[in-house]
C-alpha cells in the first residue's frame, strides 16, 4: 500500500506505478511483439460517469479460445495506473493468454467497495466478450501487486457474494476467478497498523475511518475473512523485508487457505522489499507464469 502524501503528484504517480508491477511501461513506450495483438483504452464499465478502461493483449494466432488474466495495478488504492501492467500483459500474451490491465475508481473519492465492484465488472466484461476476443470464460485468473494484489485476492475469495457485485452491465456473467497470483497484497487490514509504514495514512482514506471508528469495514475488506473451501487456488509472492505490507500478511493468508483445503503456495523472496527489482522481479514473473500455466495450460 505504498506512497506517502508528502510526495508531489508527479512523483506519487511514478512510485505507485512502479510498485504495481515489476515491469512498467506506458502504452506509448511499448514495443509490441509481432505475435501479439494489443488494444488499449477499451471501456468496460461506466460507474458514476468514470468511463473505466482496460488494455488488452492477446495472441495473434494459436488454438484459442485463450485463458484470460486480469492484471490489477497497485498504488495504495488512491494512485497508480493500469499502464503499469502493460509489459506483463504482453508477456502473458506471448505465453498464450489474453491479458487485460484494468482501471478502477480510487480513494478517497471512491472508498471500499467501489474498487472491488470495478474489478468484478472487468471480469464480467471479459466473459461477456469472450467470443469477440477468443477468450475461454472457464479459464479466468487474476493478479496484482500491493493494493492490486489485495483486489486480485478479493476476486478469488468472494465468488457469488452479491454485495460485492455492484451495478452495471453483464450482471448475468460470473465475476469469479479460477486462479490468483497475489504479489505482496495485504490480507488482514485489522493487523496492518504498526506493521506498515503508511497504513495509518492509506486505510482511513480507503475505508472511511481507522480501526477504532471503522473496524467492521477493516474486517469486511480483508480477504483473510472471506476464505472458504471454494476459494480459488492461490500463489502469494512476498519479500521478507517489505515495509509497506508485512511478510506475515502472506503467511496468514496461505495458512487460512490451506486450513480450508484450498491449493495455495507461498514464494518467499528473502531480503526483498515492496516492489521487486533485478533477480527478484525475474523470479516473481517466472513463478507467476508457471502457476497460471499449471492451472490453465497443463502440458
Amino acid at each position: 500500500m505504498p506512497v506517502r502524501r508528502s510526495l508531489s503528484v508527479s512523483v506519487l504517480t511514478v512510485v505507485a506505478v512502479a510498485l504495481g508491477s515489476a515491469s512498467c511501461a506506458t502504452a506509448a513506450d511499448l514495443d509490441v511483439p509481432a505475435g501479439v495483438l494489443f488494444e488499449k483504452e477499451i471501456e468496460f464499465a461506466n460507474p458514476d460517469g468514470q468511463h473505466l478502461q482496460l488494455n488488452l493483449a492477446r495472441p495473434k494466432a494459436g488454438n484459442g479460445p485463450f485463458p484470460a488474466i486480469i492484471c490489477i495495478h497497485g498504488g495504495g488504492f488512491r494512485a497508480g495506473h493500469r499502464d503499469g501492467y502493460n509489459a506483463l500483459c504482453l508477456k502473458l500474451a506471448e505465453h498464450g493468454y489474453a491479458a487485460a490491465t484494468v482501471s478502477y475508481r480510487l480513494a478517497p473519492k471512491y472508498q471500499f467497495p467501489a474498487a472491488v465492484h470495478d474489478v468484478k465488472a472487468a471480469v464480467r466484461w471479459l466473459r461477456a466478450n469472450a467470443g469477440k476476443y477468443s477468450i475461454d470464460p472457464k479459464r479466468v485468473g487474476s493478479t496484482g501487486g500491493s493494493a492490486g494484489g489485495h483486489l486480485a485476492q478479493f476476486l478469488g475469495v468472494t465468488a457469488g457474494v452479491p454485495m460485492f457485485e455492484g451495478e452495471g452491465d453483464h450482471l448475468d456473467q460470473s465475476s469469479h476467478v479460477d486462479c490468483v497470483v497475489n504479489v505482496y497484497g495485504p490480507s488482514d487490514f485489522t493487523k496492518s497498523y504498526g506493521k506498515s509504514v503508511d497504513a495509518a495514512e492509506v486505510l482511513p482514506l480507503f475505508l472511511g475511518g481507522n480501526l477504532e471508528t471503522a473496524r467492521h469495514k477493516h474486517i469486511l475488506s480483508s480477504p483473510l475473512y472471506w476464505v472458504t473451501p471454494q476459494s480459488a487456488p492461490t500463489l502469494c509472492i512476498h519479500g521478507t523485508e517489505d515495509k509497506y505490507v508485512a511478510y506475515e500478511q502472506a503467511e496468514w493468508l496461505i495458512e487460512r487457505l490451506k486450513a480450508a483445503d484450498v491449493e495455495s503456495e507461498l514464494l518467499t523472496l528473502p531480503g526483498a522489499g515492496h516492489g521487486f527489482k533485478g533477480d527478484d522481479a525475474v523470479k516473481a514473473d517466472q513463478a507467476l507464469i508457471v502457476f497460471f500455466d499449471k492451472h490453465f495450460q497443463p502440458k
